[in-house]
Order: C-alpha cells, then structure tokens, then sequence
C-alpha cells in the first residue's frame, strides 16, 4: 500500500484525535507571547539612555517575539488557536494589529493557499515563482533582476513593502473584496495608527519608529523565509491543474523543518507543516504529538535543518514538465546537457 493511500485511510482518525483546541492553552500562548513583548518595548524606552547597542538588541528580541505573534494570528485565521469562534477573532484582531497585518484579509488568502497547495497553477507562493520556460524567455538581465529579488538580504525590504506597506496601500485605493474585508481593514489602520501616536508620545517618535520598523520587517522577513521553504526545496512536488492531488502535496510538497527547539517555539510549531496541511484544525500546540503519533505516515516528508534553510532558498522556479521545483543551477545544467 502507498504511503499516499495509507495517509488517506486515516486522516479522519488523526484529525478527530488532535483538532481539538483548548481556550485555555490558546490564552496561555497568548500572555506568554504578548505579555514578554509589552515588557520588551518598556525596556526599550530605557535602553536609549544606556546604548543603543542594548536597544538593538531588544530590537531582536521583538522580532522574535512578533515572529510567534504572527504565527499564532495565523492559527487564529484557522480557527484553530481556541476553541471558541469568537475567541479566535477577537485575538486574531489583536494579533492582527501587533503584527501590522488586517488578519481576516489576509486570512481569506491563505486559505486560497490552503486550499490549492501543491498546483502551482493556482498558487506560486510569497516570490510569485516563474516557469523554467518563462525564465528560458526572460533576457539576462531580467534573469539577473528575478534572482536578485530573491535573495536572502533584500527579504526585510520585502518584508517591509508586504505587511506595512500594501495592507494600507490596498486599503487607500479600495482594494478589497468584501464589506467584511473593508471594515477589517479600517478598524486595523485605525487601531495601529492610535498604537503609533501612543507609542511616539511615550518614547519619543525617532526611537519608536526605528525600532518599529525594524523588528516588524526583521519579524516578517523570517516568516516569508519560512513559508519559503515549507514548499520551495529539492524536488518538491509541483503540480498543475491536470493531476493534482491535495494529499501528495501535503507530503512531497510541504517540508518537516526540523528547528532547535528555541527556534520552534518562537515559530509556534509551524515547522510541523505537513500535518497543518493535511488539517489546518490542529492547533499548533499538538502538532508534534501528533508527528510522534503517526510518524510512520510521515517517513517521506522532506526534513530540512536551519543550516540547510539558505540552499532550499534557491529553489525558485517551477518546472512544468517534471513537476517539481527546481534551482537556477538546474535548471542551467539541464539547458547545457
């Protein structure tokens, strides 16, 4: 029997076994995350009268802590961080503004993301990946801009343009889908732009901004290198339309990062990727319970250490042919072949 068929045989035990979340792990998360950053930023009003090298410091630790922030929003979005509905909302918001990002707007998409992961037809990721054949037609110095963009030092410009800039430049030019998406995206502009003068009044607008800006850009910058490299690696599995499969995806197309343990608690468990794509109900909090349930169902997830994160980062176009995700140096070596 296939791996693939025996995963389909008993998905509906492991979902009814672990999406289960619970109000008050989701509350536990909640405090343990927002209440060090509260702390945090109360450090930094201090810090600029001792160095700023310890305000640069701090600066970091947000970053951190902003990263979990996002995640759990995230977990909010699936409906998954608690039990009650209206739980997961009301935090969602919350989160929503701490991180910069309307959190049902950007929920609505990443359910699209869900919904259709593995056809790349459908969904090409954060970096909008191109086809070997659309990179083929590109001239070298359009080949030199696309590979430019992608590197791993122009991520926090990314991150900065994705979650600061577009959800407000979006929300000026009218671009939303729904009366829900504008209300959603007006009580976030209003709630972070009264965070902001409260902030810049308490410590002064230079020192808020500056750390601000950075830490949410640092922040968003590891969660778009970690999306990255839940579905860009070596081999990953790449469909389009035509003979797409929910199932393979979440196994051959969705990585197992395999975190210090530091590290997955700052990304929520997030690095359990493959089972939050088989069900995004499971609450990050029995993710790896889950793993070390049924990890005889997972033997063929690619696993990708924190040191092997910048080598998975170079795989950044699709190829159509052999349905895969392939690196430029493939790509090349297969053209000179």
């Amino acid at each position: 029997m296939s791996s693939i068929t025996l995963l389909k045989e008993q998905k509906r035990a492991l979902i009814d076994r672990y999406a289960n979340p619970e109000n008050f792990a989701g509350f536990v998360q909640v405090l343990n995350t927002l209440l060090p950053l509260a702390a945090l930023w109360y450090a930094v009003a201090l810090s600029a009268e001792v160095s700023y090298w310890l305000t640069a410091g701090l600066t970091l630790l947000i970053a951190l802590f902003l990263v979990r922030a996002f995640v759990l929003m995230h977990d909010c979005g699936h409906g998954s961080l608690f039990r009650s509905g209206w739980l997961n909302r009301s935090f969602g918001f919350l989160l929503g503004v701490v991180t910069g990002m309307p959190q049902y707007v950007w929920s609505q998409h990443h359910a699209f993301h869900h919904s259709t992961n593995g056809n790349w037809a459908k969904y090409r990721g954060p970096f909008v990946v191109d086809t070997a054949d659309e990179y083929a037609a590109m001239s070298e110095g359009r080949r030199r801009r696309y590979r430019l963009l992608r590197r791993i030092p122009l991520l926090p410009l990314h991150a900065f343009i994705y979650v600061l800039v577009m959800p407000r430049y979006n929300w000026l030019m009218g671009k939303w889908s729904t009366v829900l998406e504008r209300r959603h995206m007006t009580w976030n502009n209003v709630a972070l732009l009264g965070i902001w003068i409260a902030m810049s009044l308490a410590i002064g607008p230079a020192l808020f901004f500056a750390v601000y800006v950075a830490s949410v850009s640092l922040a968003t910058a590891v969660g778009i290198a970690v999306f990255t490299v839940q579905h860009n690696f070596e081999g990953s599995y790449a469909s389009g339309d035509e003979g797409w499969d929910y199932h393979e995806a979440a196994i051959h197309g969705t990585s197992f990062l395999v975190l210090p343990a530091w590290v997955g608690w700052f990304t929520a468990n997030i690095a359990y990727h493959h089972i939050h794509h088989l069900s995004a109900r499971i609450p990050n909090y029995r993710l790896a319970e889950c793993h070390a349930a049924y990890q005889d169902l997972f033997v063929e997830v690619p696993r990708i250490r924190l040191r092997e994160v910048p080598r998975a980062l170079e795989y950044i176009l699709w190829d159509t042919r052999a349905r895969r995700i392939v690196s430029v140096a493939e790509f090349e070596a297969s053209r000179a072949s």
